[in-house]
């Protein structure tokens, strides 16, 4: 009878090696050896019980090729595979570039395996008492505290990152998993800003005809701009059914048909017909730049707000303003999330944050035609 496989492992010291190394094999029989790190003998003993337990349940693959690759070969790869596009947008990976600036002085040199949890909260609270960074002409220089929204998207960059090492079988577990952000990002960040049809009126009036289609469209279809409107070209308006085909969007919901407004059908009739020659909706409107198409709006943006005597708000926060309007006319928040194109009902939460200022215009309206009938107006008195 043949002597039975030992699948069992041992603890051994080796010649000029002062930690405790294991020696065990793998599902397919062959050998490995590793060092524990460690030169208390019970130490060792558990390390090699971790890992004859990982064998077992099929995690050994996950942990044994990640052992020596650190966070800065593996950010390498990702910056290179799944952060360019058109995995991912541009914005996207310049914000995941900007990450990797702060992420790689603490975690560059250490191996995937070793970051823990505490080490993901330590950078957390570390963050969040810093100054933030500005750029003066004597240097850089430290001013303020860093939001809490800013410490969080590091932070949300840090998780995916190893969570794309966990699905390439490269880490075992997410550290950031278990780790609670210590801030209420909610609270910390400003509310989207809800336009007014009064304040429509004024930054119309001021802004240049392509800004005031782009406002019109934006709150009448709710489009996205930089991703779904400005690339958008004049083949996919169709104005003769009222239609708009978005063919690349955020999120693949965001793919599909589009109906128009009355107000919307204008806007994009008279921008087509103010750009005879070109192929796209909103040509670029020089000849320096890199897209034939315009690619941001946001000094254009700002100026028509000052003008208009509007508090600065963000272009992307039209789109809050067609969701609050549709809701605030009664339209249910499943058939607003739809015309929002989102996957996510939940995300329609974010986008009607401003119906509280819809209702305050509301009754402001509805004070002013009191007002109208003089003292004679409700409800008489009885005899």
């Amino acid at each position: 009878m043949a002597r039975p496989r030992n699948t069992g492992g041992t603890v051994y010291p080796r010649k000029g090696s002062a930690f405790w190394w294991i020696r065990y094999p793998d599902k397919k029989g062959k050998t490995q050896r590793e060092s524990t790190g460690t030169t208390d003998r019970d130490e060792a003993e558990r390390f090699l019980r971790e890992r004859l337990a990982a064998r077992d349940e099929g995690r050994l693959p996950a942990i044994l090729p990640s052992k020596n690759l650190t966070f800065d070969e593996w950010m390498d790869w990702f910056l290179e595979k799944r952060s360019k596009p058109p995995c991912r947008s541009e914005k996207t990976h310049h914000q995941n570039l900007n990450a990797a600036k702060l992420l790689r002085p603490i975690f560059g040199t250490m191996r995937l395996s070793e970051i823990t949890p505490e080490a993901v909260e330590d950078y957390i609270d570390n963050r969040l008492i810093e100054g933030r960074r500005i750029n003066t002409k004597f240097g850089l220089i430290r001013r303020g505290r860093v939001k809490p929204a800013t410490v969080h998207q590091e932070f949300r960059v840090l998780r995916h990152v190893l969570n794309v090492a966990i699905r390439q079988k490269r880490l075992e577990t997410n550290p950031c998993s278990i780790v609670e952000f210590p801030v209420s990002v909610k609270n910390s960040t400003r509310k989207p800003h809800y336009m007014t049809f009064s304040e429509q009126v004024r930054i119309e009036f001021v802004a240049p005809s392509y800004l005031r289609h782009i406002v019109v469209i934006m709150v009448e279809m709710g489009l996205r701009p930089y991703r779904e409107l400005l690339p958008m070209l004049k083949s996919k308006v169709d104005l003769e059914n009222r239609l708009v085909h978005i063919s690349d969007s955020k999120t693949d919901n965001g793919i599909g048909d589009m109906p128009m407004t009355e107000p919307a059908y204008a806007a994009f009739k008279e921008q087509i017909e103010q750009t005879p020659g070109s192929d796209y909706l909103f040509p670029r409107l020089t000849e320096r730049g890199s897209k034939p198409y315009l690619c941001n709006v946001k000094k254009a943006w700002s100026t028509a707000l000052r003008r208009a005597t509007v508090p600065h708000f963000s272009l992307y926060e039209l789109r809050h303003t067609f969701a609050t309007r549709l809701s605030a006319v009664g339209v249910s928040d499943r058939f607003v999330t739809l015309m929002l194109r989102q996957g996510d009902a939940e995300a329609f939460k974010g986008y009607s944050q401003a119906k509280l200022n819809m209702m305050r215009e509301a009754l402001d309206k509805l004070d002013r035609r009191a007002n109208e009938h003089g003292k004679g107006f409700g409800t008489s008195r009885p005899n």
